[in-house]
């Protein structure tokens, strides 16, 4: 959460685009709080305010309580999320072994990014950038944890790109 709204205890949200769908009055979320503790909340109210979400929770009733949350990271149920057709989890993403058309292994996905332009798979030890774009991806099966790639060279490792 970034930030009060007003007097009255809304909170503005910089929600990503799975958790904007998600959000919901009466929907049950877990905040992790910038201290590392974490705290049950209900959504009492949500509404728009310059396209961002603005929530209000029961129990959080003025400025001063509100405050206590920001900076807060939420989270939602998996179960109460629902994809699109090629939308995944980042944590289903992880782990996954990304392949060349061959077959050949090239590197295990580590962590997701999401940038305004366009989601990264950070890659192996050295955590390369791979943009998770149409150009680059073929195909995910999460089910086996592969990743089917075409890349140019040098995206994984440097020196190919440095020898052409």
């Amino acid at each position: 959460m970034v930030g009060v709204f007003g007097l009255r205890g809304e909170l503005k949200v910089a929600a990503s685009r799975v958790g904007d769908d998600a959000l919901a009055n009466g929907i049950a979320l877990r905040a992790q709080l910038p201290d590392g503790t974490s705290r049950a909340l209900r959504v009492r109210a949500l509404r728009r305010h310059k396209g961002r979400p603005l929530l209000a929770f029961d129990g959080v009733d003025d400025a001063t309580a509100a405050e206590l949350l920001v900076g807060a990271t939420l989270f939602v149920a998996r179960d109460d999320v629902a994809l699109g057709a090629g939308e995944f989890f980042d944590d289903d993403l992880i782990g996954c072994a990304l392949v060349d058309s061959q077959g050949t292994p090239l590197g295990e996905v580590v962590a997701v990014e999401h940038y305004p332009a366009q989601d990264v798979l950070l890659v192996g030890a050295a955590r390369a950038m791979v943009p998770l774009v149409r150009a680059f991806v073929k195909r995910i099966d999460v089910r086996t944890k592969t990743i089917a790639v075409e890349l140019p060279p040098g995206l994984l490792d440097g020196r190919e790109a440095e020898e052409a």
